[in-house]
C-alpha cells in the first residue's frame, strides 16, 4: 500500500501538480534561465538540492521544535530562513567551483531564496503530512519524496522550455513575438499539455 502512496506523490509532483506548469510558482527563474539547456540544467539541480534539504530540515524543525514549543505560527519565517541558508551555501559552492556558470545564472541564483515554489513545497509537506499537529505514517519519507520530485518536476519544465527556446533561435520568429512574448506562449501551451496528466488514477 505504501508504494502506491509514494508513486502517487512522484507522478503528482512531476506531472499532475508540476509547480511551474500547474501551480504557476517559480516563473521568474523558469523564464529567465530557460534560454539554454546547460544553465537550465544547473538551475534545476540547484533547486532540487535546495528543495530536498529544505523539505527535510523544515519537517524536522516543525516536528521537534515548533510543535513542542507551541510556536507553529513562526512556521513561514522559519522556513524562509532555512531556504535562504541553503541558497547561500549553493551560491558559494557554484561561485567557487564554476565562476562561468555563476555569471551565467546571474541574479536568478540568489532568487531561489524568494522562489515561491521552494517555500510552497515546504508548506505543502506540513499541510499534507501532519494531521492535528501529529505526523502521519512515514511522514518524513513522504515529505522527502515530495520535496525531491517537486524539484525534479521543476527541472523537467526548465529543460523542456530551454530545449524549445534553443530551437526557436534557429527559426524566423516574428519581431512582435520575440523574447518574453513567445516564452509566455510556449509556457501556456506546455501548461495545457500537462493538464492531460490530470487523468492519472490509482
Amino acid at each position: 500500500m505504501e508504494w502506491k502512496i509514494f508513486l502517487t506523490i512522484i507522478i503528482s509532483m512531476v506531472f499532475v501538480n508540476n509547480f511551474i506548469l500547474s501551480k504557476f510558482l517559480g516563473l521568474c527563474p523558469f523564464l529567465g534561465v530557460s534560454r539554454q539547456i546547460k544553465p537550465a540544467m544547473s538551475m534545476g539541480m540547484a533547486v532540487i538540492f535546495v528543495m530536498t534539504l529544505s523539505g527535510a530540515i523544515t519537517w524536522l524543525l516543525y516536528r521537534f521544535i515548533l510543535i513542542p514549543l507551541n510556536i507553529t505560527y513562526l512556521r513561514t519565517i522559519t522556513f524562509i530562513l532555512v531556504i535562504a541558508a541553503f541558497v547561500q551555501f549553493v551560491e558559494m559552492v557554484i561561485q567557487k567551483k564554476s565562476p562561468l556558470l555563476y555569471r551565467t545564472l546571474g541574479i536568478y541564483l540568489p532568487l531561489i531564496t524568494t522562489n515561491c515554489a521552494v517555500l510552497g513545497v515546504t508548506v505543502l509537506n506540513i499541510d499534507t503530512f501532519f494531521v492535528q499537529g501529529k505526523p502521519v505514517g512515514f511522514s518524513f519519507l513522504l515529505a522527502l519524496t515530495q520535496s525531491f520530485f517537486a524539484g525534479a518536476g521543476f527541472t523537467l519544465a526548465l529543460l523542456l522550455m530551454s530545449g524549445i527556446r534553443e530551437r526557436l533561435q534557429l527559426n524566423d520568429t516574428p519581431r512582435y513575438f520575440q523574447g518574453v512574448a513567445i516564452a509566455f506562449i510556449i509556457a501556456s501551451l506546455m501548461s495545457l499539455a500537462f493538464m492531460g496528466f490530470n487523468g492519472f488514477r490509482f
